[in-house]
């Protein structure tokens, strides 16, 4: 079985850490990442209990030290419990992984991206700038949108949020500052993630934009937002896609979800303008709410933290 790569990733210019494209391991790794056509509902080995047997010992796993609750045993059954969220290129299935006959489980939101037929990869060539794949073949694939490459396209989400959320818990674990869900494993283009919420219920935690805050609390969480966002400033990197509809609120802690296009700041020509929206997104929510904050002062000061002159 693999562990997730433990190696330092390499510096660019500024002396940030980089995704993918810098990487000299990346298409190395990329083999075990691009997307599988897999069935997750083939029936050659069903277990007696449960949808499916666990996917662990043919996936890449999270970053250790791995948290106790996750399951890792091959014992283990998978049992789908819903639907958690449906989206233009994903949808999210909330997965109950144990072993039958104890009490040893956990909660997972299962990610799965769709098949590249019925994914909507509108706003994708503007994010990818700055990782791309250097055979010339897969780039011109997905410069084409062929099959192939809209295939590949899925694979490079898939595996930049694989591991930016790694990444991102690893800084989380040493030095606290952002929140985010612990990333299980990647299988295809599957990615089995913690699940945030209330685990004895099954019910997912609110996105902050379903929220009404008393001032103290919306105060508390734009703290951590803004903690969030210059954590990923200072490792070269913006969301790439943030609003209140993909944070969320459990237990008074400010959970930064959904991170397929997280930008290089640096290496894409589009990373000022995408943090730089990122930043309006949140500050125009928080200023409707009674707290207004310094849209253009914030961008310039999480750029510098970006090493962006």
């Amino acid at each position: 079985m693999r562990e997730h790569d433990s190696e330092p990733a390499p510096r660019g210019r500024s002396g940030k850490r980089r995704f993918d494209d810098d990487d000299p391991q990346f298409l190395k790794r990329a083999r075990h990442r691009t997307p599988v056509a897999f069935d997750t509902n083939a029936d050659t080995d069903v277990p007696e209990t449960g949808d499916a047997w666990s996917t662990w010992d043919d996936a890449l796993h999270g970053p250790l030290p791995r948290p106790d609750w996750v399951v890792t045993e091959l014992a283990a059954v998978d049992v789908e419990l819903g639907i958690l969220k449906t989206g233009k290129e994903a949808d999210v299935y909330l997965v109950r992984r144990g072993i039958p006959d104890t009490d040893r489980s956990c909660l997972l939101a299962a990610k799965r991206y769709r098949e590249p037929e019925h994914r909507m990869f509108h706003r994708d060539a503007g994010y990818l700038e700055g990782r791309r794949v250097r055979r010339s073949r897969e780039n011109r694939a997905m410069s084409g949108r062929t099959s192939f490459g809209r295939q590949l396209i899925a694979g490079q989400w898939a595996a930049a949020e694989f591991d930016a959320l790694s990444r991102l818990w690893e800084v989380a674990t040493s030095y606290g500052a952002i929140s985010v869900p612990y990333p299980v494993q990647l299988r295809g283009t599957e990615l089995m993630l913690e699940f945030i919420g209330d685990a004895a219920e099954g019910l997912a935690a609110p996105r902050l934009a379903q929220l009404r805050p008393e001032p103290a609390e919306l105060k508390s969480l734009w703290d951590q937002l803004l903690d969030a966002l210059t954590v990923l400033a200072r490792a070269g990197f913006a969301h790439g896609d943030l609003s209140p509809y993909n944070l969320l609120v459990h237990d008074d802690r400010l959970v930064v979800i959904d991170l397929p296009q997280v930008i290089d700041v640096i290496a894409n020509p589009n990373g000022p303008a995408l943090l730089a929206r990122d930043v309006k997104n949140v500050t125009t929510w928080f200023a409707a709410r009674g707290l207004p904050q310094d849209h253009d002062e914030i961008t310039r000061r999480l750029l510098d933290e970006a090493g962006v002159r």
